[in-house]
């Protein structure tokens, strides 16, 4: 079997078993609730068989074949406990294993407590080490004694253990055969379940992985490596991961950087971090309000940007007056709308990004052509020649919205004071009830973008002066003439064939006329 096929058997067999888990719980469980105890058992057998393998594969090696850490006793594994926290970030006893716990689980009848106790535990093996925030919450919104799992303790732990024993079943592979992409592609398969059956879950907008990819390989034009990846709205971190996958992790020098506002996200996706092997001292995602308290200040600039924030929020605006004075907002002169905080996130991400850097990130269309304090933000970012390019893109991408977003591409050193445009609104195909980009669609807009030529009715590459005349409008469609497919007619052909018609309609008249009067006449 080729390799190809062989991933794609493997990852469908690893969906149909996340699938028989959902159908079990159906009803007991709600979507998002769901998943959120998958993904929280999923991270604890992954960090358990992470750490299982790098001990017994240091034993292996020196001598020691028959070496299984699952085996060890607590006590002998104690003395292990400084050195794997500072290499790997945390610790986990052999009795708390997830093998471990699982082979007792149907026996235990506290195994709640147990379960509480060993994240109680993980998450404390790093308190006051480096990797502590990387950890600290992260099994909080696993509640193993909720209602919703059961309304008894019995129930409860009958879900748990079928919980246990469905992540364990999944065939996540060897560790030597990219056993990270199986965990991985789990996580993902069940955040685009849960975001194209809900649309809109548990807070956050999920980003097509198609999307993604798109965002990355534009933000990554004539990079073949860059210091680090941010993203202001990191969600649950799959626009970040798109960078260790197409660039490859040893290739984003220190790490992966983000905010996110809900909690629940956030520890997904810290969580998602750690399941697509990242380690704890190559990424850095905050908790909080990224434009009223960003917390990567002291970070030097970031070489490449990638978001999708959210769509026209409120936020403080010129309610709160040290925003006005802030160093991020400033320079425009204005703030964005109370009520419209996209270009709010515009500014943010500019003001972070590396001379050398490229920032792309998705925008609401209104932002483009509206007029007032967005206007005036628009002038700064063309004035100062900092937009590079505004894609237009197909509508229906997205799981809950049905509007045509943009893509708008940021870069501090251009070298031509122009504004490149490009129309993608025709580059999709329909799958069910939503369009998606193919492969040949994404390398054709970034062949567009690298190009930078223009192309009838596609791509159009248009003097800062220009776009000043226009009163700053970005909409592409301004700028990028509209390909009209109604069929010609030549009138002179079409009126020769109406005198034809009419003609022969003269003559059938005629002769029905005739026919009549001869019955007539009879």
């Amino acid at each position: 079997m080729m390799p190809d096929s062989r991933k794609e058997q493997e990852r469908a067999e690893l969906h149909r078993t996340i699938w028989n888990i959902a159908n079990d719980l159906r009803g007991s469980v709600d979507g998002w609730d769901f998943k959120q105890y998958v993904l929280g058992i999923l991270f604890y057998r992954y960090i358990s068989e992470n750490l299982t393998n790098y001990i017994n594969a240091g034993e292996h090696e020196v001598g020691d074949t028959s070496f299984d850490y699952t085996k060890l006793s607590d006590d002998d594994a104690e003395s292990a406990r400084e050195d794997l926290v500072t290499t790997k970030g945390f610790f986990i006893l052999p009795s708390e294993m997830f093998e471990n716990v699982r082979r007792r689980a149907a026996s235990d009848e506290n195994l709640n407590e147990t379960l509480e106790k060993v994240f109680d535990n993980i998450e404390a093996s790093a308190q006051g080490t480096d990797s502590e925030e990387n950890f600290k919450g992260l099994f909080d919104d696993i509640d193993v004694n909720s209602n919703k799992l059961g309304s008894t303790v019995a129930k409860r732990n009958e879900r748990l253990v079928k919980l246990l024993n469905g992540v364990g079943d999944m065939k996540l592979g060897d560790y030597k055969d990219n056993t990270i992409d199986a965990f991985g592609d789990a996580y993902e398969f069940l955040m685009g379940m849960y975001a194209s059956n809900a649309g809109k879950s548990g807070g956050e907008y999920y980003t097509p992985q198609e999307v993604s990819e798109l965002l990355t390989r534009i933000a990554l034009v004539g990079k073949a490596e860059v210091n680090k990846v941010y993203d202001p709205a990191c969600g649950s971190g799959s626009l970040l991961l798109k960078f260790a996958k197409i660039l490859g992790k040893e290739n984003v020098r220190l790490g992966f950087f983000g905010q996110e506002i809900n909690i629940t996200t956030y520890n997904l996706c810290r969580i998602n971090m750690f399941l697509h092997d990242i380690d704890y001292d190559k990424f850095d995602i905050a908790h909080g309000d990224t434009l009223t308290d960003p917390l990567h200040w002291d970070d030097e600039p970031f070489e490449a940007i990638v978001s999708n924030p959210p769509y026209s929020i409120k936020w403080g605006g010129d309610s709160n007056p040290l925003l006005i004075n802030d160093p991020r907002f400033s320079p425009a002169g204005v703030l964005a709308p109370p009520s419209k905080a996209d270009l709010a996130f515009i500014m943010h991400s500019l003001s972070w990004l590396a001379t050398s850097g490229t920032a792309a990130i998705v925008c609401f269309p209104g932002i483009l052509y509206r007029s007032g304090k967005e206007q005036k933000i628009r002038k700064y970012l063309i004035d100062n020649n900092f937009v590079d390019c505004v894609i237009q893109l197909p509508d229906n991408l997205f799981y809950g919205t049905s509007i045509a977003t943009c893509i708008m591409v940021l870069r501090r050193s251009k070298s031509e004071n122009s504004t490149l445009f490009i129309d993608a609104s025709r580059e999709f195909i329909k799958v069910t009830n939503s369009n998606k980009l193919t492969q040949e669609n994404i390398d054709k807009i970034v062949a567009a973008y690298t190009g930078r030529n223009d192309v009838p009715y596609f791509v159009k590459l248009v003097p800062n002066g220009d776009i000043a005349d226009q009163s700053y409008n970005l909409s592409v469609s301004t700028y990028v003439e509209q390909e009209d497919k109604r069929e010609s007619v030549d009138i002179t052909a079409l009126n020769a064939e109406i005198e034809q018609i009419v003609e022969r309609e003269d003559v059938l008249r005629r002769e029905i006329a005739a026919i009549i009067a001869e019955i007539e006449g009879r």
